[in-house]
């Protein structure tokens, strides 16, 4: 018997369940605002150096002519965002007059910046213009430095103390470290408190994945799995409207961290994994979480039937093998697992490499930030249902794969249209960005299932750290379009089809119950080829009797 039989015999998916995954999902929401948070915070306006301060508009009642004097255009006939003349050129204010070899220097004074859009941004606080540039993306790359980091630390937190510690943790952690972040006025406390948001991310995300596959009989798995990408999707098109009617940074980054107080509040009531209490000796708090579940779900006859003998005969095989470990070095030893972890690390990475790719800094694309947001929020809905319908119906490694390989496909192609056709580059990048929003939902439930319970948390911060080395390594290929433009599609595309490959190396896990242990899995695996062994010889002995039959006939 597997402990999926007793969760059908509670009520199987009811109002628990129910319930449980929603309190869970809604924070996720809320998580990917932070993910895009820079989006809108950290927005590069239109901007030129400040005029010289010996010198005064009143020289001139016109604003436009005197920016004319002060400050070059550039091949567009815009204003250098970075140059201006060290003295003023009035004679560009005659009509038809060019100045040639006028001496230029920085931006001495300043930069004036256009506040029509956004009134406040930490680009304009701090000036992280020309050559302070850097330091813009480089807050973006903390903070996915503090999401590696929090993969480490939770992942390996979760197997040790349990699901439910670190995620409350990660809840405060988040509410406490964004409304710092919103208070503090220098760029390095900034830094500081998005890299601890950072960590709270892997917490967040790592933890109510498993918490809702480890309460969820295998029915309704795949459902759960895809209502996680539902409430990222949810997540981008709230920031959208948020970030639309909250324009000044410090509000908006407020705005976006208390409701995480709220769900620290309530997840107090939250029930800990009765899987992971009984492979770790608490039978006693176990039965008594599953007592709770019966009841909510209309069950409480088969509840009062629990005892701590009954539940543990569900998992009684698993906990006599359990060896009890916090070593990463078990994501290695064993063949299967071994396996598993090695064509994860490559899916993981390329799917965050290529997806962060193409999903942050949506300036570049010339449109309203807020309209991009909003498409690339939209695009995931079709996407995702049709990941949910592939993934009940045909399976969970043909379901990534495919998206994985039509979204390097797509983003490969996109390096073929023509500059001008922006509006089509958009949409295909948008459609691509959906691709892997929903193999990246896929492969979050993928991996919970192909890891067994004993190591599951382990292997899930262990893939996701290796998403972050994506994350992380994003920006680096973006910087590459300094040299030619089609790097950097070439390396999102190409890295994307590699991990769309590498699942085709994965066990199916559709309608299959969660393995407990390694050596469950293990096994598993080794039955398994027998299983093909056998039917190769049975294969082959068929053929050589069909061999043999004219030979007879002709006898």
């Amino acid at each position: 018997m597997a402990f999926t039989d007793l969760l059908d015999r509670l009520g199987g998916v009811g109002r628990f369940q129910l319930v449980y995954t929603g309190l869970l999902l809604l924070p996720c929401s809320l998580l990917a605002c932070h993910n895009f948070l820079q989006n809108f915070t950290a927005a590069v306006p239109r901007h030129h150096c400040q005029g010289p301060a010996n010198h005064t508009a009143a020289a001139t009642n016109d604003s436009g002519a005197w920016l004319r004097a002060v400050v070059p255009l550039d091949r567009l006939g815009d204003p250098e965002p970075c140059r201006r003349f060290k003295e003023p050129q009035w004679a560009l204010l005659s009509p038809n007059t060019s100045v040639r070899g006028a001496a230029m220097e920085g931006c001495r004074d300043g930069w004036v910046y256009d506040r029509s859009v956004f009134p406040s941004t930490i680009v304009m606080e701090w000036d992280l213009v020309c050559e302070a540039r850097p330091l813009r993306d480089l807050a973006q790359s903390i903070y996915m430095a503090g999401v590696l980091v929090g993969a480490i630390v939770f992942g390996g937190l979760a197997d040790r103390l349990g699901r439910k510690g670190p995620l409350v943790w990660s809840y405060l952690q988040l509410a406490v470290s964004g409304a710092a972040t919103a208070y503090f006025g220098s760029f390095g406390a900034y830094c500081v408190f998005r890299f601890l948001m950072g960590m709270t991310f892997s917490g967040i995300i790592l933890n109510s994945l498993s918490l809702v596959v480890e309460w969820m009989p295998t029915r309704g798995r795949t459902v759960a799995g895809v209502l996680l990408g539902y409430s990222f999707t949810l997540g981008q098109l709230i920031l959208a409207g948020v970030a639309y009617v909250i324009r000044p940074w410090r509000w908006l980054q407020f705005a976006v961290s208390v409701p995480f107080l709220i769900f620290f509040l309530y997840s107090w009531w939250l029930p800990e994994s009765s899987r992971w209490l009984l492979l770790h000796g608490k039978s006693q708090l176990a039965v008594e979480n599953l007592r709770k579940v019966a009841v909510m779900n209309g069950r409480m006859e088969e509840g009062e039937r629990l005892t701590k003998e009954v539940v543990s005969s569900y998992i009684q095989s698993e906990i006599a093998s359990v060896c009890p470990s916090n070593s990463v070095l078990d994501l290695f030893r064993t063949p299967a697992i071994r396996k598993i972890t090695c064509c994860l690390m490559v899916v993981w990475f390329s799917n965050s490499l290529a997806y962060y790719g193409l999903a942050i800094d949506l300036q570049k694309f010339g449109l309203s930030v807020y309209l991009v947001q909003v498409l690339f929020g939209v695009i995931d809905i079709p996407a995702m249902l049709v990941a949910t319908t592939t993934m009940i119906y045909v399976g969970r490694r043909a379901t990534v794969a495919s998206f994985l390989l039509l979204a390097g496909l797509m983003v490969i192609a996109n390096m073929f249209v023509p500059e001008d056709m922006q509006a089509l580059r958009v949409a295909q990048a948008a459609l691509g960005k959906g691709c892997l929003a929903s193999s990246f939902i896929c492969v979050y439930l993928f991996t919970g299932e192909l890891y067994p319970t004993e190591i599951r948390q382990m292997g899930m911060g262990f893939a996701s750290v290796s998403a972050r080395f994506g994350g992380l390594t994003a920006p680096l290929v973006t910087t590459l379009g300094e040299f030619s433009t089609i790097l950097p599609p070439l390396g999102f595309g190409a890295t994307s089809i590699l991990a769309g490959l590498a699942v085709c190396f994965l066990a199916e896990t559709r309608n299959a119950p969660l393995v407990e242990t390694i050596e469950a899995m293990e096994r598993r695996v080794r039955q398994g080829l027998r299983k093909e062994d056998a039917e190769e010889k049975t294969e082959e002995i068929s053929l050589r009797q069909l061999g043999a039959s004219p030979l007879k006939e002709t006898i």
